[in-house]
Parts: structure tokens; C-alpha cells; sequence
């Protein structure tokens, strides 16, 4: 069992751009062709992945937009939002997955072949930061214990640990302590994913290892400085491929292949 991950699309309507300079519908087609390039050398794909910001600005518009451009994958959809998402229009959004509670916090349980997967909203509407709220354990408390006897893929938004970023790491995730308590008492198979920092970072929490993913739409730089600029970069990240085939392995795929093959002389 396969399974793509993609994170931080932030698409606008068009003929829109993200700061006035990122066409993220653009990077996201791009993105699709990719993973349709891709499909045929690691079928099968059981699902696609998407760990927030899907759209930038929440707009009902902006999510049609995005639902238009992945529709060609035609996978089923396994969505939680992020910071610049909208709780309300995305729960309309995503109606028809069947994963969308129909009040509260965006959580949600999907069981594939072989894999659990526990979609965690961290969401604080108007804020950048995000939060893991009592109901939210609780549900993936619950999520844990009565889960089949497989492994189990945690999914948020904003990563359980500290980037080293300085403009990302304030409006990073608080209650990490809890989540670390609730994972301790699980002597399950977990790993989680997250999104939100726009590149690829390993970690941990309550012992179980976390990776994020990088962004559809751009990249921050690697500058751990107090006085970093705050800002991206116009190149796009590519996506994760998590593969359970032989054990479980995570595949960082880049945004394009580059020429070749070439033989080796």
C-alpha cells in the first residue's frame, strides 16, 4: 500500500496570486503531473494526502479551484486543515469524502489496507499558530486503543516540534506535551506527518518519529539566525510518498526528474 502526501498548496482562485507573486494553482498542476508521471513505477497509490493550507485565503472558490486541478488523480481525498484554511468552508468542501465531522474540529479516521490514519485538526481560526485542544486527544486517544491491528499514520497540520526557523517557530503548535503523553501510552506502530514548514525535517514526539513535508507552492530557507529574514522562495518542494510495501519508508519525491537516465560510464 502506497500513499501520496501533498501539503501547502495554498491556492487562490485565479487569476489570483499569493503575495503577489506565487501562481499556486500553477505549481499544484505541476505537482499532478508529477504524480501522474510518477503513478505507473509505484502503483498502486491508495489515497492522496493533504496536510493543510490547501488554499490561502479559505475561500469556497479556492477550494473548487483546488478539487478541479486534482481531480485528474482521481484518488481518494484524505484532507486536514491548515493555519490558512477556513474550518466551515472547508468541512462544505470536502463533504463528499465522508470524512468531514459535521460540527467541531476537523477529525477523522480513514482505515486503508494495512494502515490506519488519524487526520488531526490543529487549526486556530485568525491565527497562525495551531493547537491540539482537549477533544482533539481525546479523539485520537480513542483513535489509538480501538484501532486494528496495523500501522497507524498520524496526520496535522503544524509540526509537533521546533523547525529551528525563527518566523515559523512562533506560530508553531502548543500542547506537543499532551500530544507526547497520549503517544507514550499507546504501545501502537505510530508515526506522524505534518506540513506547515514547507520542507523536509525529521523529529519526534513521545517516541514516535514525525516528518514533515515539503510545499507544493515554495520554500523557506534553512536559516536558524535570530535576525533571518521572513520570507519564501518561489521554488516548489515536490510531495511525499509513504510506502508500505517492505516495512514502513517515507520518499521525498522533488517537484520534477530532472534529465535522464543516463548509463553510468
Amino acid at each position: 500500500m502506497r500513499l501520496v502526501q501533498i501539503s501547502d498548496p495554498h491556492i487562490v482562485a485565479r487569476p489570483g496570486l499569493v503575495s503577489g507573486r506565487l501562481d499556486t494553482a500553477a505549481t499544484l498542476e505541476n505537482t499532478v503531473a508529477r504524480i501522474m508521471e510518477l503513478r505507473p513505477k509505484v502503483a498502486p497509490i491508495a489515497a492522496l494526502l493533504v496536510t493543510g493550507d490547501i488554499t490561502d485565503d479559505g475561500a469556497p472558490e479556492s477550494y473548487a479551484l483546488f478539487r478541479e486541478i486534482i481531480a485528474p488523480l482521481d484518488l481518494p481525498i484524505l484532507a486536514i486543515p491548515g493555519n490558512h484554511d477556513v474550518r466551515e468552508s472547508m468541512r462544505a468542501a470536502f463533504d463528499d469524502t465522508g470524512l468531514m465531522p459535521k460540527t467541531g474540529p476537523l477529525n477523522w479516521i480513514s482505515d486503508l489496507p494495512g494502515l490506519r490514519i488519524i487526520g488531526l485538526d490543529t487549526l486556530v481560526e485568525g491565527e497562525g499558530g495551531g493547537t491540539l485542544g482537549k477533544a482533539s486527544l481525546e479523539f485520537l486517544a480513542d483513535a489509538l486503543e480501538m484501532a486494528p491491528d496495523f500501522p497507524i499514520l498520524v496526520a496535522l497540520h503544524h509540526p509537533p516540534f521546533s523547525c529551528g526557523i525563527g518566523f515559523m517557530d512562533t506560530i508553531g503548535l502548543s500542547g506537543t506535551d499532551k500530544l507526547a503523553e497520549v503517544l507514550r501510552r499507546s504501545s501502537r506502530d505510530i508515526r506522524l506527518v505534518c506540513g506547515h514548514i514547507h520542507h523536509v525535517q525529521f523529529s519526534s514526539v513521545g517516541g514516535c518519529p514525525v516528518i514533515s513535508a515539503p510545499a507544493v507552492c515554495s520554500t523557506f530557507d534553512i536559516d536558524f539566525r535570530a535576525d533571518a529574514p521572513t520570507g519564501f522562495f518561489d521554488s516548489p518542494g515536490g510531495f511525499l510518498l509513504h510506502d508500505l510495501k517492505a516495512g514502513f519508508r517515507t520518499i521525498a519525491v522533488p517537484p520534477t526528474s530532472g534529465q535522464g537516465p543516463y548509463p553510468f560510464k
